[in-house]
């Protein structure tokens, strides 16, 4: 019971630790500017401001805790110095002001290749000085065991969540033409309970919780990780593309945590970690974007029908079910290949109501209808990209 009271008092003071205002305030940022791009694309804002904020917690607290029972099971801990060195690289890898760079295979596979070289350079001088020989004396064998199983997460939280809440946008292709894409851009805290051998926070705070593990005391300390994600889509549904990344992620986490078992007996091999976790993590970005880049356009002009590149929260076109990637191919029974032959079929026949004829992801013809309101007739919240013109990438 005694544990359970300090874990939960742990919790509330990850609140303190400046980290976590941090990344409030990338998400901040990262939302400011992806408000202005929605608003020069379409005229319009899509999505409030602080949408990256809302998943900054959630589901990260659950899985942080699961993460923390394995963490604390396996005896992984990790010296006061290189906690505050890990925070130093997640600062300057998150200075960009995206979540590009904030995965754990960047953050933690730097983090264990400058162990390697930071202490012999000599920097710093008093408490700097001994952090920083804590950072060289740091347990590779932890620092492996963090690295995948945040991979782990990482690849998890992608495949599940990550396609939630994407950007559309106005982009253009190789050949100058302005077709529609998709932007994911996630950060989830994930916070881990740290175990710190020795003294290093009771000499500093009495009052900080103590544990007994055959006979060595260690500190507990919670230690807010970030795992960042951004993607942008253009040649397939967000939904298919975001989830074969978060499997392909998934998968190279459950393979560093087979090489870190080894690395458990031979801490040598956690450099091997650092190393595969970077560059394959990096391949995974790249591999991504070339493939996307070399594929047909998806959100493009179509023969038959005008193709829904976004919908806009709590709008009429939301409550009718309307999804991104749809075609909608007849509206009130007159059929339209034009964005502005939309709008024009949307003031016929019955003003006061719309049906839509549509095709979904799986290729049948379904129905939409919804009675309209007098202001709804120029908002039903859909977002177009083919036909660029200043009407047509307009909200409709």
């Amino acid at each position: 019971m005694e544990i359970v009271i300090e874990v939960l008092k742990g919790l509330g003071r990850l609140f303190l630790h400046p980290l976590t205002y941090l990344f409030l305030l990338v998400s901040f940022f990262v939302g400011l500017a992806r408000v202005k791009r929605e608003r020069r694309n379409f005229h319009v804002r899509v999505f409030d401001f602080i949408l990256e904020a809302k998943y900054l917690f959630f589901p990260g607290l659950i899985i942080g805790f699961i993460l923390s029972v394995a963490t604390v099971l396996l005896g992984v801990y990790l010296s006061l110095g290189t906690i505050l060195f890990l925070a130093a690289v997640t600062f300057i890898l998150s200075g960009p002001w995206t979540f590009r760079w904030l995965s754990p295979a960047y953050v933690l596979g730097v983090t264990i290749l400058l162990t390697l070289i930071i202490p012999s350079a000599g920097i710093g001088d008093g408490l700097i000085k001994s952090w920083l020989m804590q950072v060289g004396q740091a347990d590779l064998s932890s620092l492996a065991v963090l690295l995948s199983l945040l991979v782990i997460a990482e690849g998890y939280l992608i495949w599940k969540f990550g396609a939630k809440g994407t950007s559309p946008a106005i982009v253009k292709s190789k050949r100058g033409q302005e077709i529609g894409a998709h932007f994911s851009q996630k950060l989830w805290v994930v916070p881990l309970v740290v175990l710190i051998p020795g003294d290093a926070i009771t000499s500093m705070f009495s009052w900080w919780p103590v544990l007994s593990i055959k006979g060595t005391s260690f500190s507990l300390f919670f230690v807010p990780f970030a795992i960042g994600f951004y993607q942008r889509i253009q040649s397939m549904l967000p939904t298919e593309s975001i989830s074969f990344s978060g499997k392909r992620v998934l998968a190279l986490g459950i393979g560093l945590a087979c090489l870190t078992a080894v690395a458990i007996f031979y801490p040598i091999l956690s450099l091997a970690v650092a190393v595969i976790a970077i560059v394959v993590r990096e391949w995974i970005s790249l591999r991504q974007r070339l493939n996307d880049d070399n594929a047909p356009a998806f959100f493009t002009k179509r023969t038959n029908g005008v193709i829904i590149l976004g919908i806009i929260p709590q709008s009429p076109a939301e409550k009718m079910g309307l999804q991104v990637g749809e075609v909608i191919i007849k509206v009130n029974g007159v059929p339209v290949s034009e964005v502005h032959k939309f709008y024009e079929a949307l003031q016929v026949n019955n003003r006061a109501f719309c049906k839509l004829e549509v095709i979904d992801k799986n290729g049948e013809v379904r129905f939409a209808q919804r009675a309209l309101y007098d202001n709804e007739h120029h908002e039903l919240g859909i977002l177009f990209v083919h036909n660029y013109t200043k009407r047509s990438s307009e909200a409709v």
